[in-house]
């Protein structure tokens, strides 16, 4: 059960707090307590930017950011330059985090605050999520999950607190659409972004992911949203061949979480 006040009273007792800041709805809910919790000055929201940072969710960042009146600072991370994170196994969240929270780390350093957090739920504790472990090494705390809040709980309590996102579905970054073992390059980036914006452009509403398998590309969305999609195929199919990818199908089974763990499973067998 959420309780904002207790929220509140749990982000003052870390003192001065730096916030690890994507523009997802966790994150949000926790930019916008901590806004309200804490005095100026005593909170600042940080967002990582890469070219794995999906620009539409950037932009919902910032105008997030801009009607909470949240304080920003903007970090360039360099990921992109860890051959360890291109070769995209399934630890690749792993080095990407751990960058982050190592630039994280100075600007915390440098800027006097106490504490950094992240908002990682309850429900994400029994996931795939190889990033936890490097929040954990750089002691990175977890308010939501420290408070025992579920996926559901953050999202009762971000619609209370009138945030516009509060039912949006999940966006990770970019490169978790990219099948395990084939290389994170910003032209792949770039076609996964492209092509998930010619599906919504289609009407998506709900989860969506174009998995990017090498060549081809696979198209995933929520099970109810399959036949809209499906009607809608010929013209979406064309338009997405023409972002290079070999081939193109749509998933009939629809989008579901840890659908690439699927695939790497596959490819060992």
């Amino acid at each position: 059960m959420h309780d904002l006040a207790t929220l509140a009273g749990h982000l003052r007792s870390y003192g001065r707090v730096l916030l690890g800041y994507s523009g997802g709805v966790d994150s949000s809910l926790l930019a916008v307590a901590a806004r309200r919790a804490l005095d100026d000055g005593d909170f600042v929201a940080a967002i990582g930017r890469s070219a794995s940072y999906p620009a539409v969710q950037y932009r919902q960042a910032l105008d997030l950011a801009a009607q909470f009146d949240i304080p920003l600072l903007e970090v360039d991370t360099g990921e992109m330059a860890d051959p360890r994170y291109l070769a995209n196994a399934p630890s690749r969240c792993y080095f990407c985090k751990t960058e982050l929270w190592t630039r994280l780390t100075e600007v915390a350093i440098e800027q006097r605050f106490d504490v950094i957090i992240d908002g990682t739920n309850a429900s994400d504790l029994g996931e795939h999520r190889p990033g936890l472990r490097a929040a954990a090494e750089r002691a990175v705390r977890s308010p939501l999950a420290e408070l025992g809040w579920s996926k559901t709980d953050v999202r009762a309590a971000a619609r209370e607190l009138g945030i516009p996102i509060w039912d949006a579905p999940a966006a990770p970054c970019l490169s978790s659409r990219i099948r395990y073992g084939v290389r994170v390059t910003p032209e792949r980036l770039a076609q996964v972004e492209q092509a998930e914006a010619l599906v919504r452009a289609a009407g998506v509403r709900g989860n969506l992911r174009v998995r990017h398998l090498g060549e081809s590309a696979r198209v995933e969305v929520d099970p109810l949203e399959v036949p809209m999609v499906r009607a809608a195929w010929p013209q979406l199919e064309a338009e997405l061949l023409t972002l290079g990818f070999s081939a193109v199908t749509l998933d009939p089974a629809g989008y579901r979480r840890g659908a690439l763990l699927e695939l790497a499973v596959q490819g060992q067998g």
